[in-house]
Formats: structure tokens, C-alpha cells, sequence
């Protein structure tokens, strides 16, 4: 992995990073940290949802639809 990786944040973020710092009581990189594992945790979550719904091309009926003749 690259040692040097550049960020560039646009003013905005910066001072809202700054001002929630302060808030929170918390270092600059924690809520940067914080706020990364949330974005991968939903984008996984975005790529699990995407290839369950490519798994289950072999019906577009819901649960009700898919049992409603069913008889046990």
C-alpha cells in the first residue's frame, strides 16, 4: 500500500470536521475513522443487497405470490 495518499477536502467539510471535534470531544482522524467504517459498512451492505437480488433472477414474485397456490 501507498504511503502517501492525498486527501483533498473542500473548506466546508474541513470546518465541519473542526467544529465536531470540538462538539464531540473527539480527535479529527477518530471521526474521520468513525465516518469511513460507516461508508464501507453500507456499501458492502449495497454490494450484498446487489448480488442476492442477481442470485435470485430465477423469480420476480414476492414471498406471497411465490407460496399462494402452495398447498402443505
Amino acid at each position: 500500500m501507498n504511503d502517501k495518499l492525498e486527501f483533498k477536502l473542500d473548506t466546508k467539510t474541513l470546518e465541519n470536521l473542526e467544529v465536531y471535534s470540538k462538539l464531540l470531544d473527539k480527535d479529527i482522524n477518530t471521526i474521520l475513522n468513525e465516518a469511513l467504517s460507516l461508508y464501507f459498512q453500507k456499501e458492502e451492505e449495497k454490494l450484498i443487497a446487489q448480488n442476492l437480488e442477481g442470485d435470485s433472477g430465477m423469480t420476480n414474485l414476492d414471498f406471497d405470490e411465490f407460496w399462494e397456490d402452495v398447498e402443505i
